[in-house]
């Protein structure tokens, strides 16, 4: 048996626990589905054979805002691990609680972000750069919506008196879940929105 503890879980041949490993392998599937999806955005993002193409549509300043909102949870995750460390689960559940409001903000200004593309004719039916954007967007959006409610769980939990919620591994997996999220905007937001695509053709 490895030097990890009990409350971290059994150690895999590499000394690193069961349960971070499956999340490093869950989240390495993920980054293929995701590269997938990104794929087919750039492929497509010029095949707009009538209405807007998206880079009429795009609201950068905007977009960047929300962008920053969600990085910035990535801080107040790494505040709210840093406290389940140091036992200090009052300070763990309000980074927690920051970090989940700052997700549900950012969901927020996406909804809001589609439903003007929505008005200004770019859909997921309009075009192929329309349905390609839309879901691969969506599909983000609904791996923060997970993250909040995670977040949210772990909350509620502690608060019920559930001890092993308020273990400093647990709030690390989550962690772990929320930067890649929070990352994989990032390139999205790049790609998508900051490097101009292709004059509208095919």
């Amino acid at each position: 048996m490895s030097a990890v503890t009990e409350e971290a879980g059994h150690a895999t041949s590499t000394g690193i626990p069961n349960t971070k490993m499956a999340m490093w392998t869950f989240l390495g599937s993920e980054c293929l589905l995701f590269g997938a999806l990104l794929s087919v955005y750039l492929l497509y993002r010029g095949n707009v054979p009538s209405g807007p193409t998206p880079y009429e549509v795009y609201d950068i300043p905007f977009t960047s805002v929300s962008s920053f909102v969600l990085l910035m949870s990535s801080l107040t995750m790494v505040l709210a691990h840093n406290a389940a460390v140091h036992k200090d689960i009052r300070r763990m559940r309000t980074w927690l609680i920051a970090t989940a409001l700052l997700g549900a903000v950012f969901l927020s200004g996406q909804v809001y972000e589609f439903t003007v593309f929505v008005k200004e004719g770019f859909t997921v039916t309009s075009s192929p750069a329309g349905s390609a954007f839309f879901i691969l967007t969506s599909f983000h959006g609904a791996h923060v919506t997970i993250g909040v409610l995670m977040l949210l769980s772990i909350v509620g939990f502690s608060a019920r008196g559930v001890d092993r919620v308020n273990k400093p591994e647990v709030v690390e997996y989550v962690g772990l879940y929320w930067h890649f999220v929070d990352i994989v905007w990032i390139v999205l937001f790049t790609l998508v929105y900051l490097i101009p695509g292709p004059e509208v053709g095919y």
